[in-house]
């Protein structure tokens, strides 16, 4: 956008909700989102609580984006999508991907704080067992380092893994991840999530040659056409997933997928699953594995149902104050 809207347009917009969630995720039972109706549509602005204004205000150009500009023209109609598996206990497993309508496409959490590789390969081999046919795809987040993933990947390459997402931190970390799994021959291609979300140059990872693939979201880039900008100059295949959103921020996400010219992997987008409830009574859920797309508007009544209280909002209309500034300063 050549024109930001101003403080005082986007808090008249805003509306502010916590979301309560099927499972714990992130560590959150929880998730809070401030959403804007603008004259293109509705946004989400829903970076998690702890990042700073540097790194929230991209999230914040995302939402004006969607509810100010609107999204560039699709090129499908449709976009398959992954079952999304927290790291519960292989005695959950089946209940939690039963909410899934289709799981042609599993993507396992792994490496979570307080669990062990035992519990990691456990979930993944009940997954296995589940679904035979299925892609299974795993994310650590960036939470082991290189020896522990190193374990972990040879334990869990007899599974036929489809990727791991982002096993170790940092670019650097990524490459040398990359490189040793080429050598002993495992099989698993790389997939970057945070070395190319939360680096101030995107495109580095590519350049490093540290992954086989990209997993892109919208609000973390600065939205859509920013992201469809990174993937043409990265060159390398794109997943496109969500970041704990509500029905809108999913749209944003499917806006995002359905821009892209090629799209050889189900995405991400089908984390609306695990909310109890949501801001729309036709909530953006999958269908047969995909996601159809379609214009995604609040609903009053749950708005006001899950609004936040008088200290929450606060501290919303505070960050957003904060992440304004930011943009602004970088578009002067």
């Amino acid at each position: 956008m050549n024109q930001l809207p101003d403080l005082d347009e986007l808090l008249d917009a805003s509306h502010v909700v916590s979301l309560p969630m099927t499972v714990q995720f992130r560590g959150v039972r929880h998730r809070e989102a401030m959403l804007f109706e603008g004259p293109a549509g509705w946004g989400e602005f829903s970076p998690f609580l702890e990042y700073g204004a540097p790194e929230a205000s991209s999230w914040l150009r995302s939402a004006i984006e969607a509810a100010w500009e609107g999204y560039p023209e699709p090129v499908r109609g449709s976009v398959p999508v992954n079952a999304t598996l927290p790291a519960v206990g292989p005695e959950r497993v089946e209940a939690v991907l039963a909410s899934y309508d289709a799981t042609h496409t599993i993507k396992v959490k792994v490496a979570e704080k307080g669990q062990d590789l035992s519990q990691d390969v456990a979930r993944v081999a009940e997954v296995r067992r589940l679904l035979p046919e299925a892609a299974i795809r795993i994310d650590a987040n960036a939470g082991w380092d290189h020896e522990a993933a190193m374990e972990a990947l040879e334990a869990l390459a007899g599974f036929s893994l489809q990727y791991a997402e982002q096993p170790v931190p940092g670019i650097g970390g990524l490459a040398r991840v990359r490189a040793e799994v080429q050598r002993r021959g495992l099989g698993i291609l790389i997939a970057a999530d945070e070395s190319v979300r939360k680096e101030s140059d995107p495109l580095a990872v590519a350049r490093a040659g540290a992954a086989d693939l990209i997993v892109i979201k919208a609000q973390p880039l600065g939205g859509v056409r920013r992201a469809i900008d990174i993937v043409r100059d990265a060159g390398l295949p794109a997943v496109v997933s969500s970041a704990l959103d509500t029905s809108i921020g999913l749209r944003q996400g499917a806006a995002l997928a359905a821009a892209l010219p090629e799209l050889p992997y189900a995405c991400g987008l089908a984390t609306g699953s695990l909310f109890s409830s949501d801001i729309t009574t036709d909530r953006f859920i999958a269908v047969n594995g995909s996601l159809q797309l379609r214009d995604i508007a609040a609903d009053p009544r749950l708005l006001r149902r899950h609004a936040v209280g008088t200290e929450r909002r606060t501290w919303w209309r505070q960050r957003l104050a904060g992440c304004l500034e930011e943009l602004q300063r970088s578009t002067d």
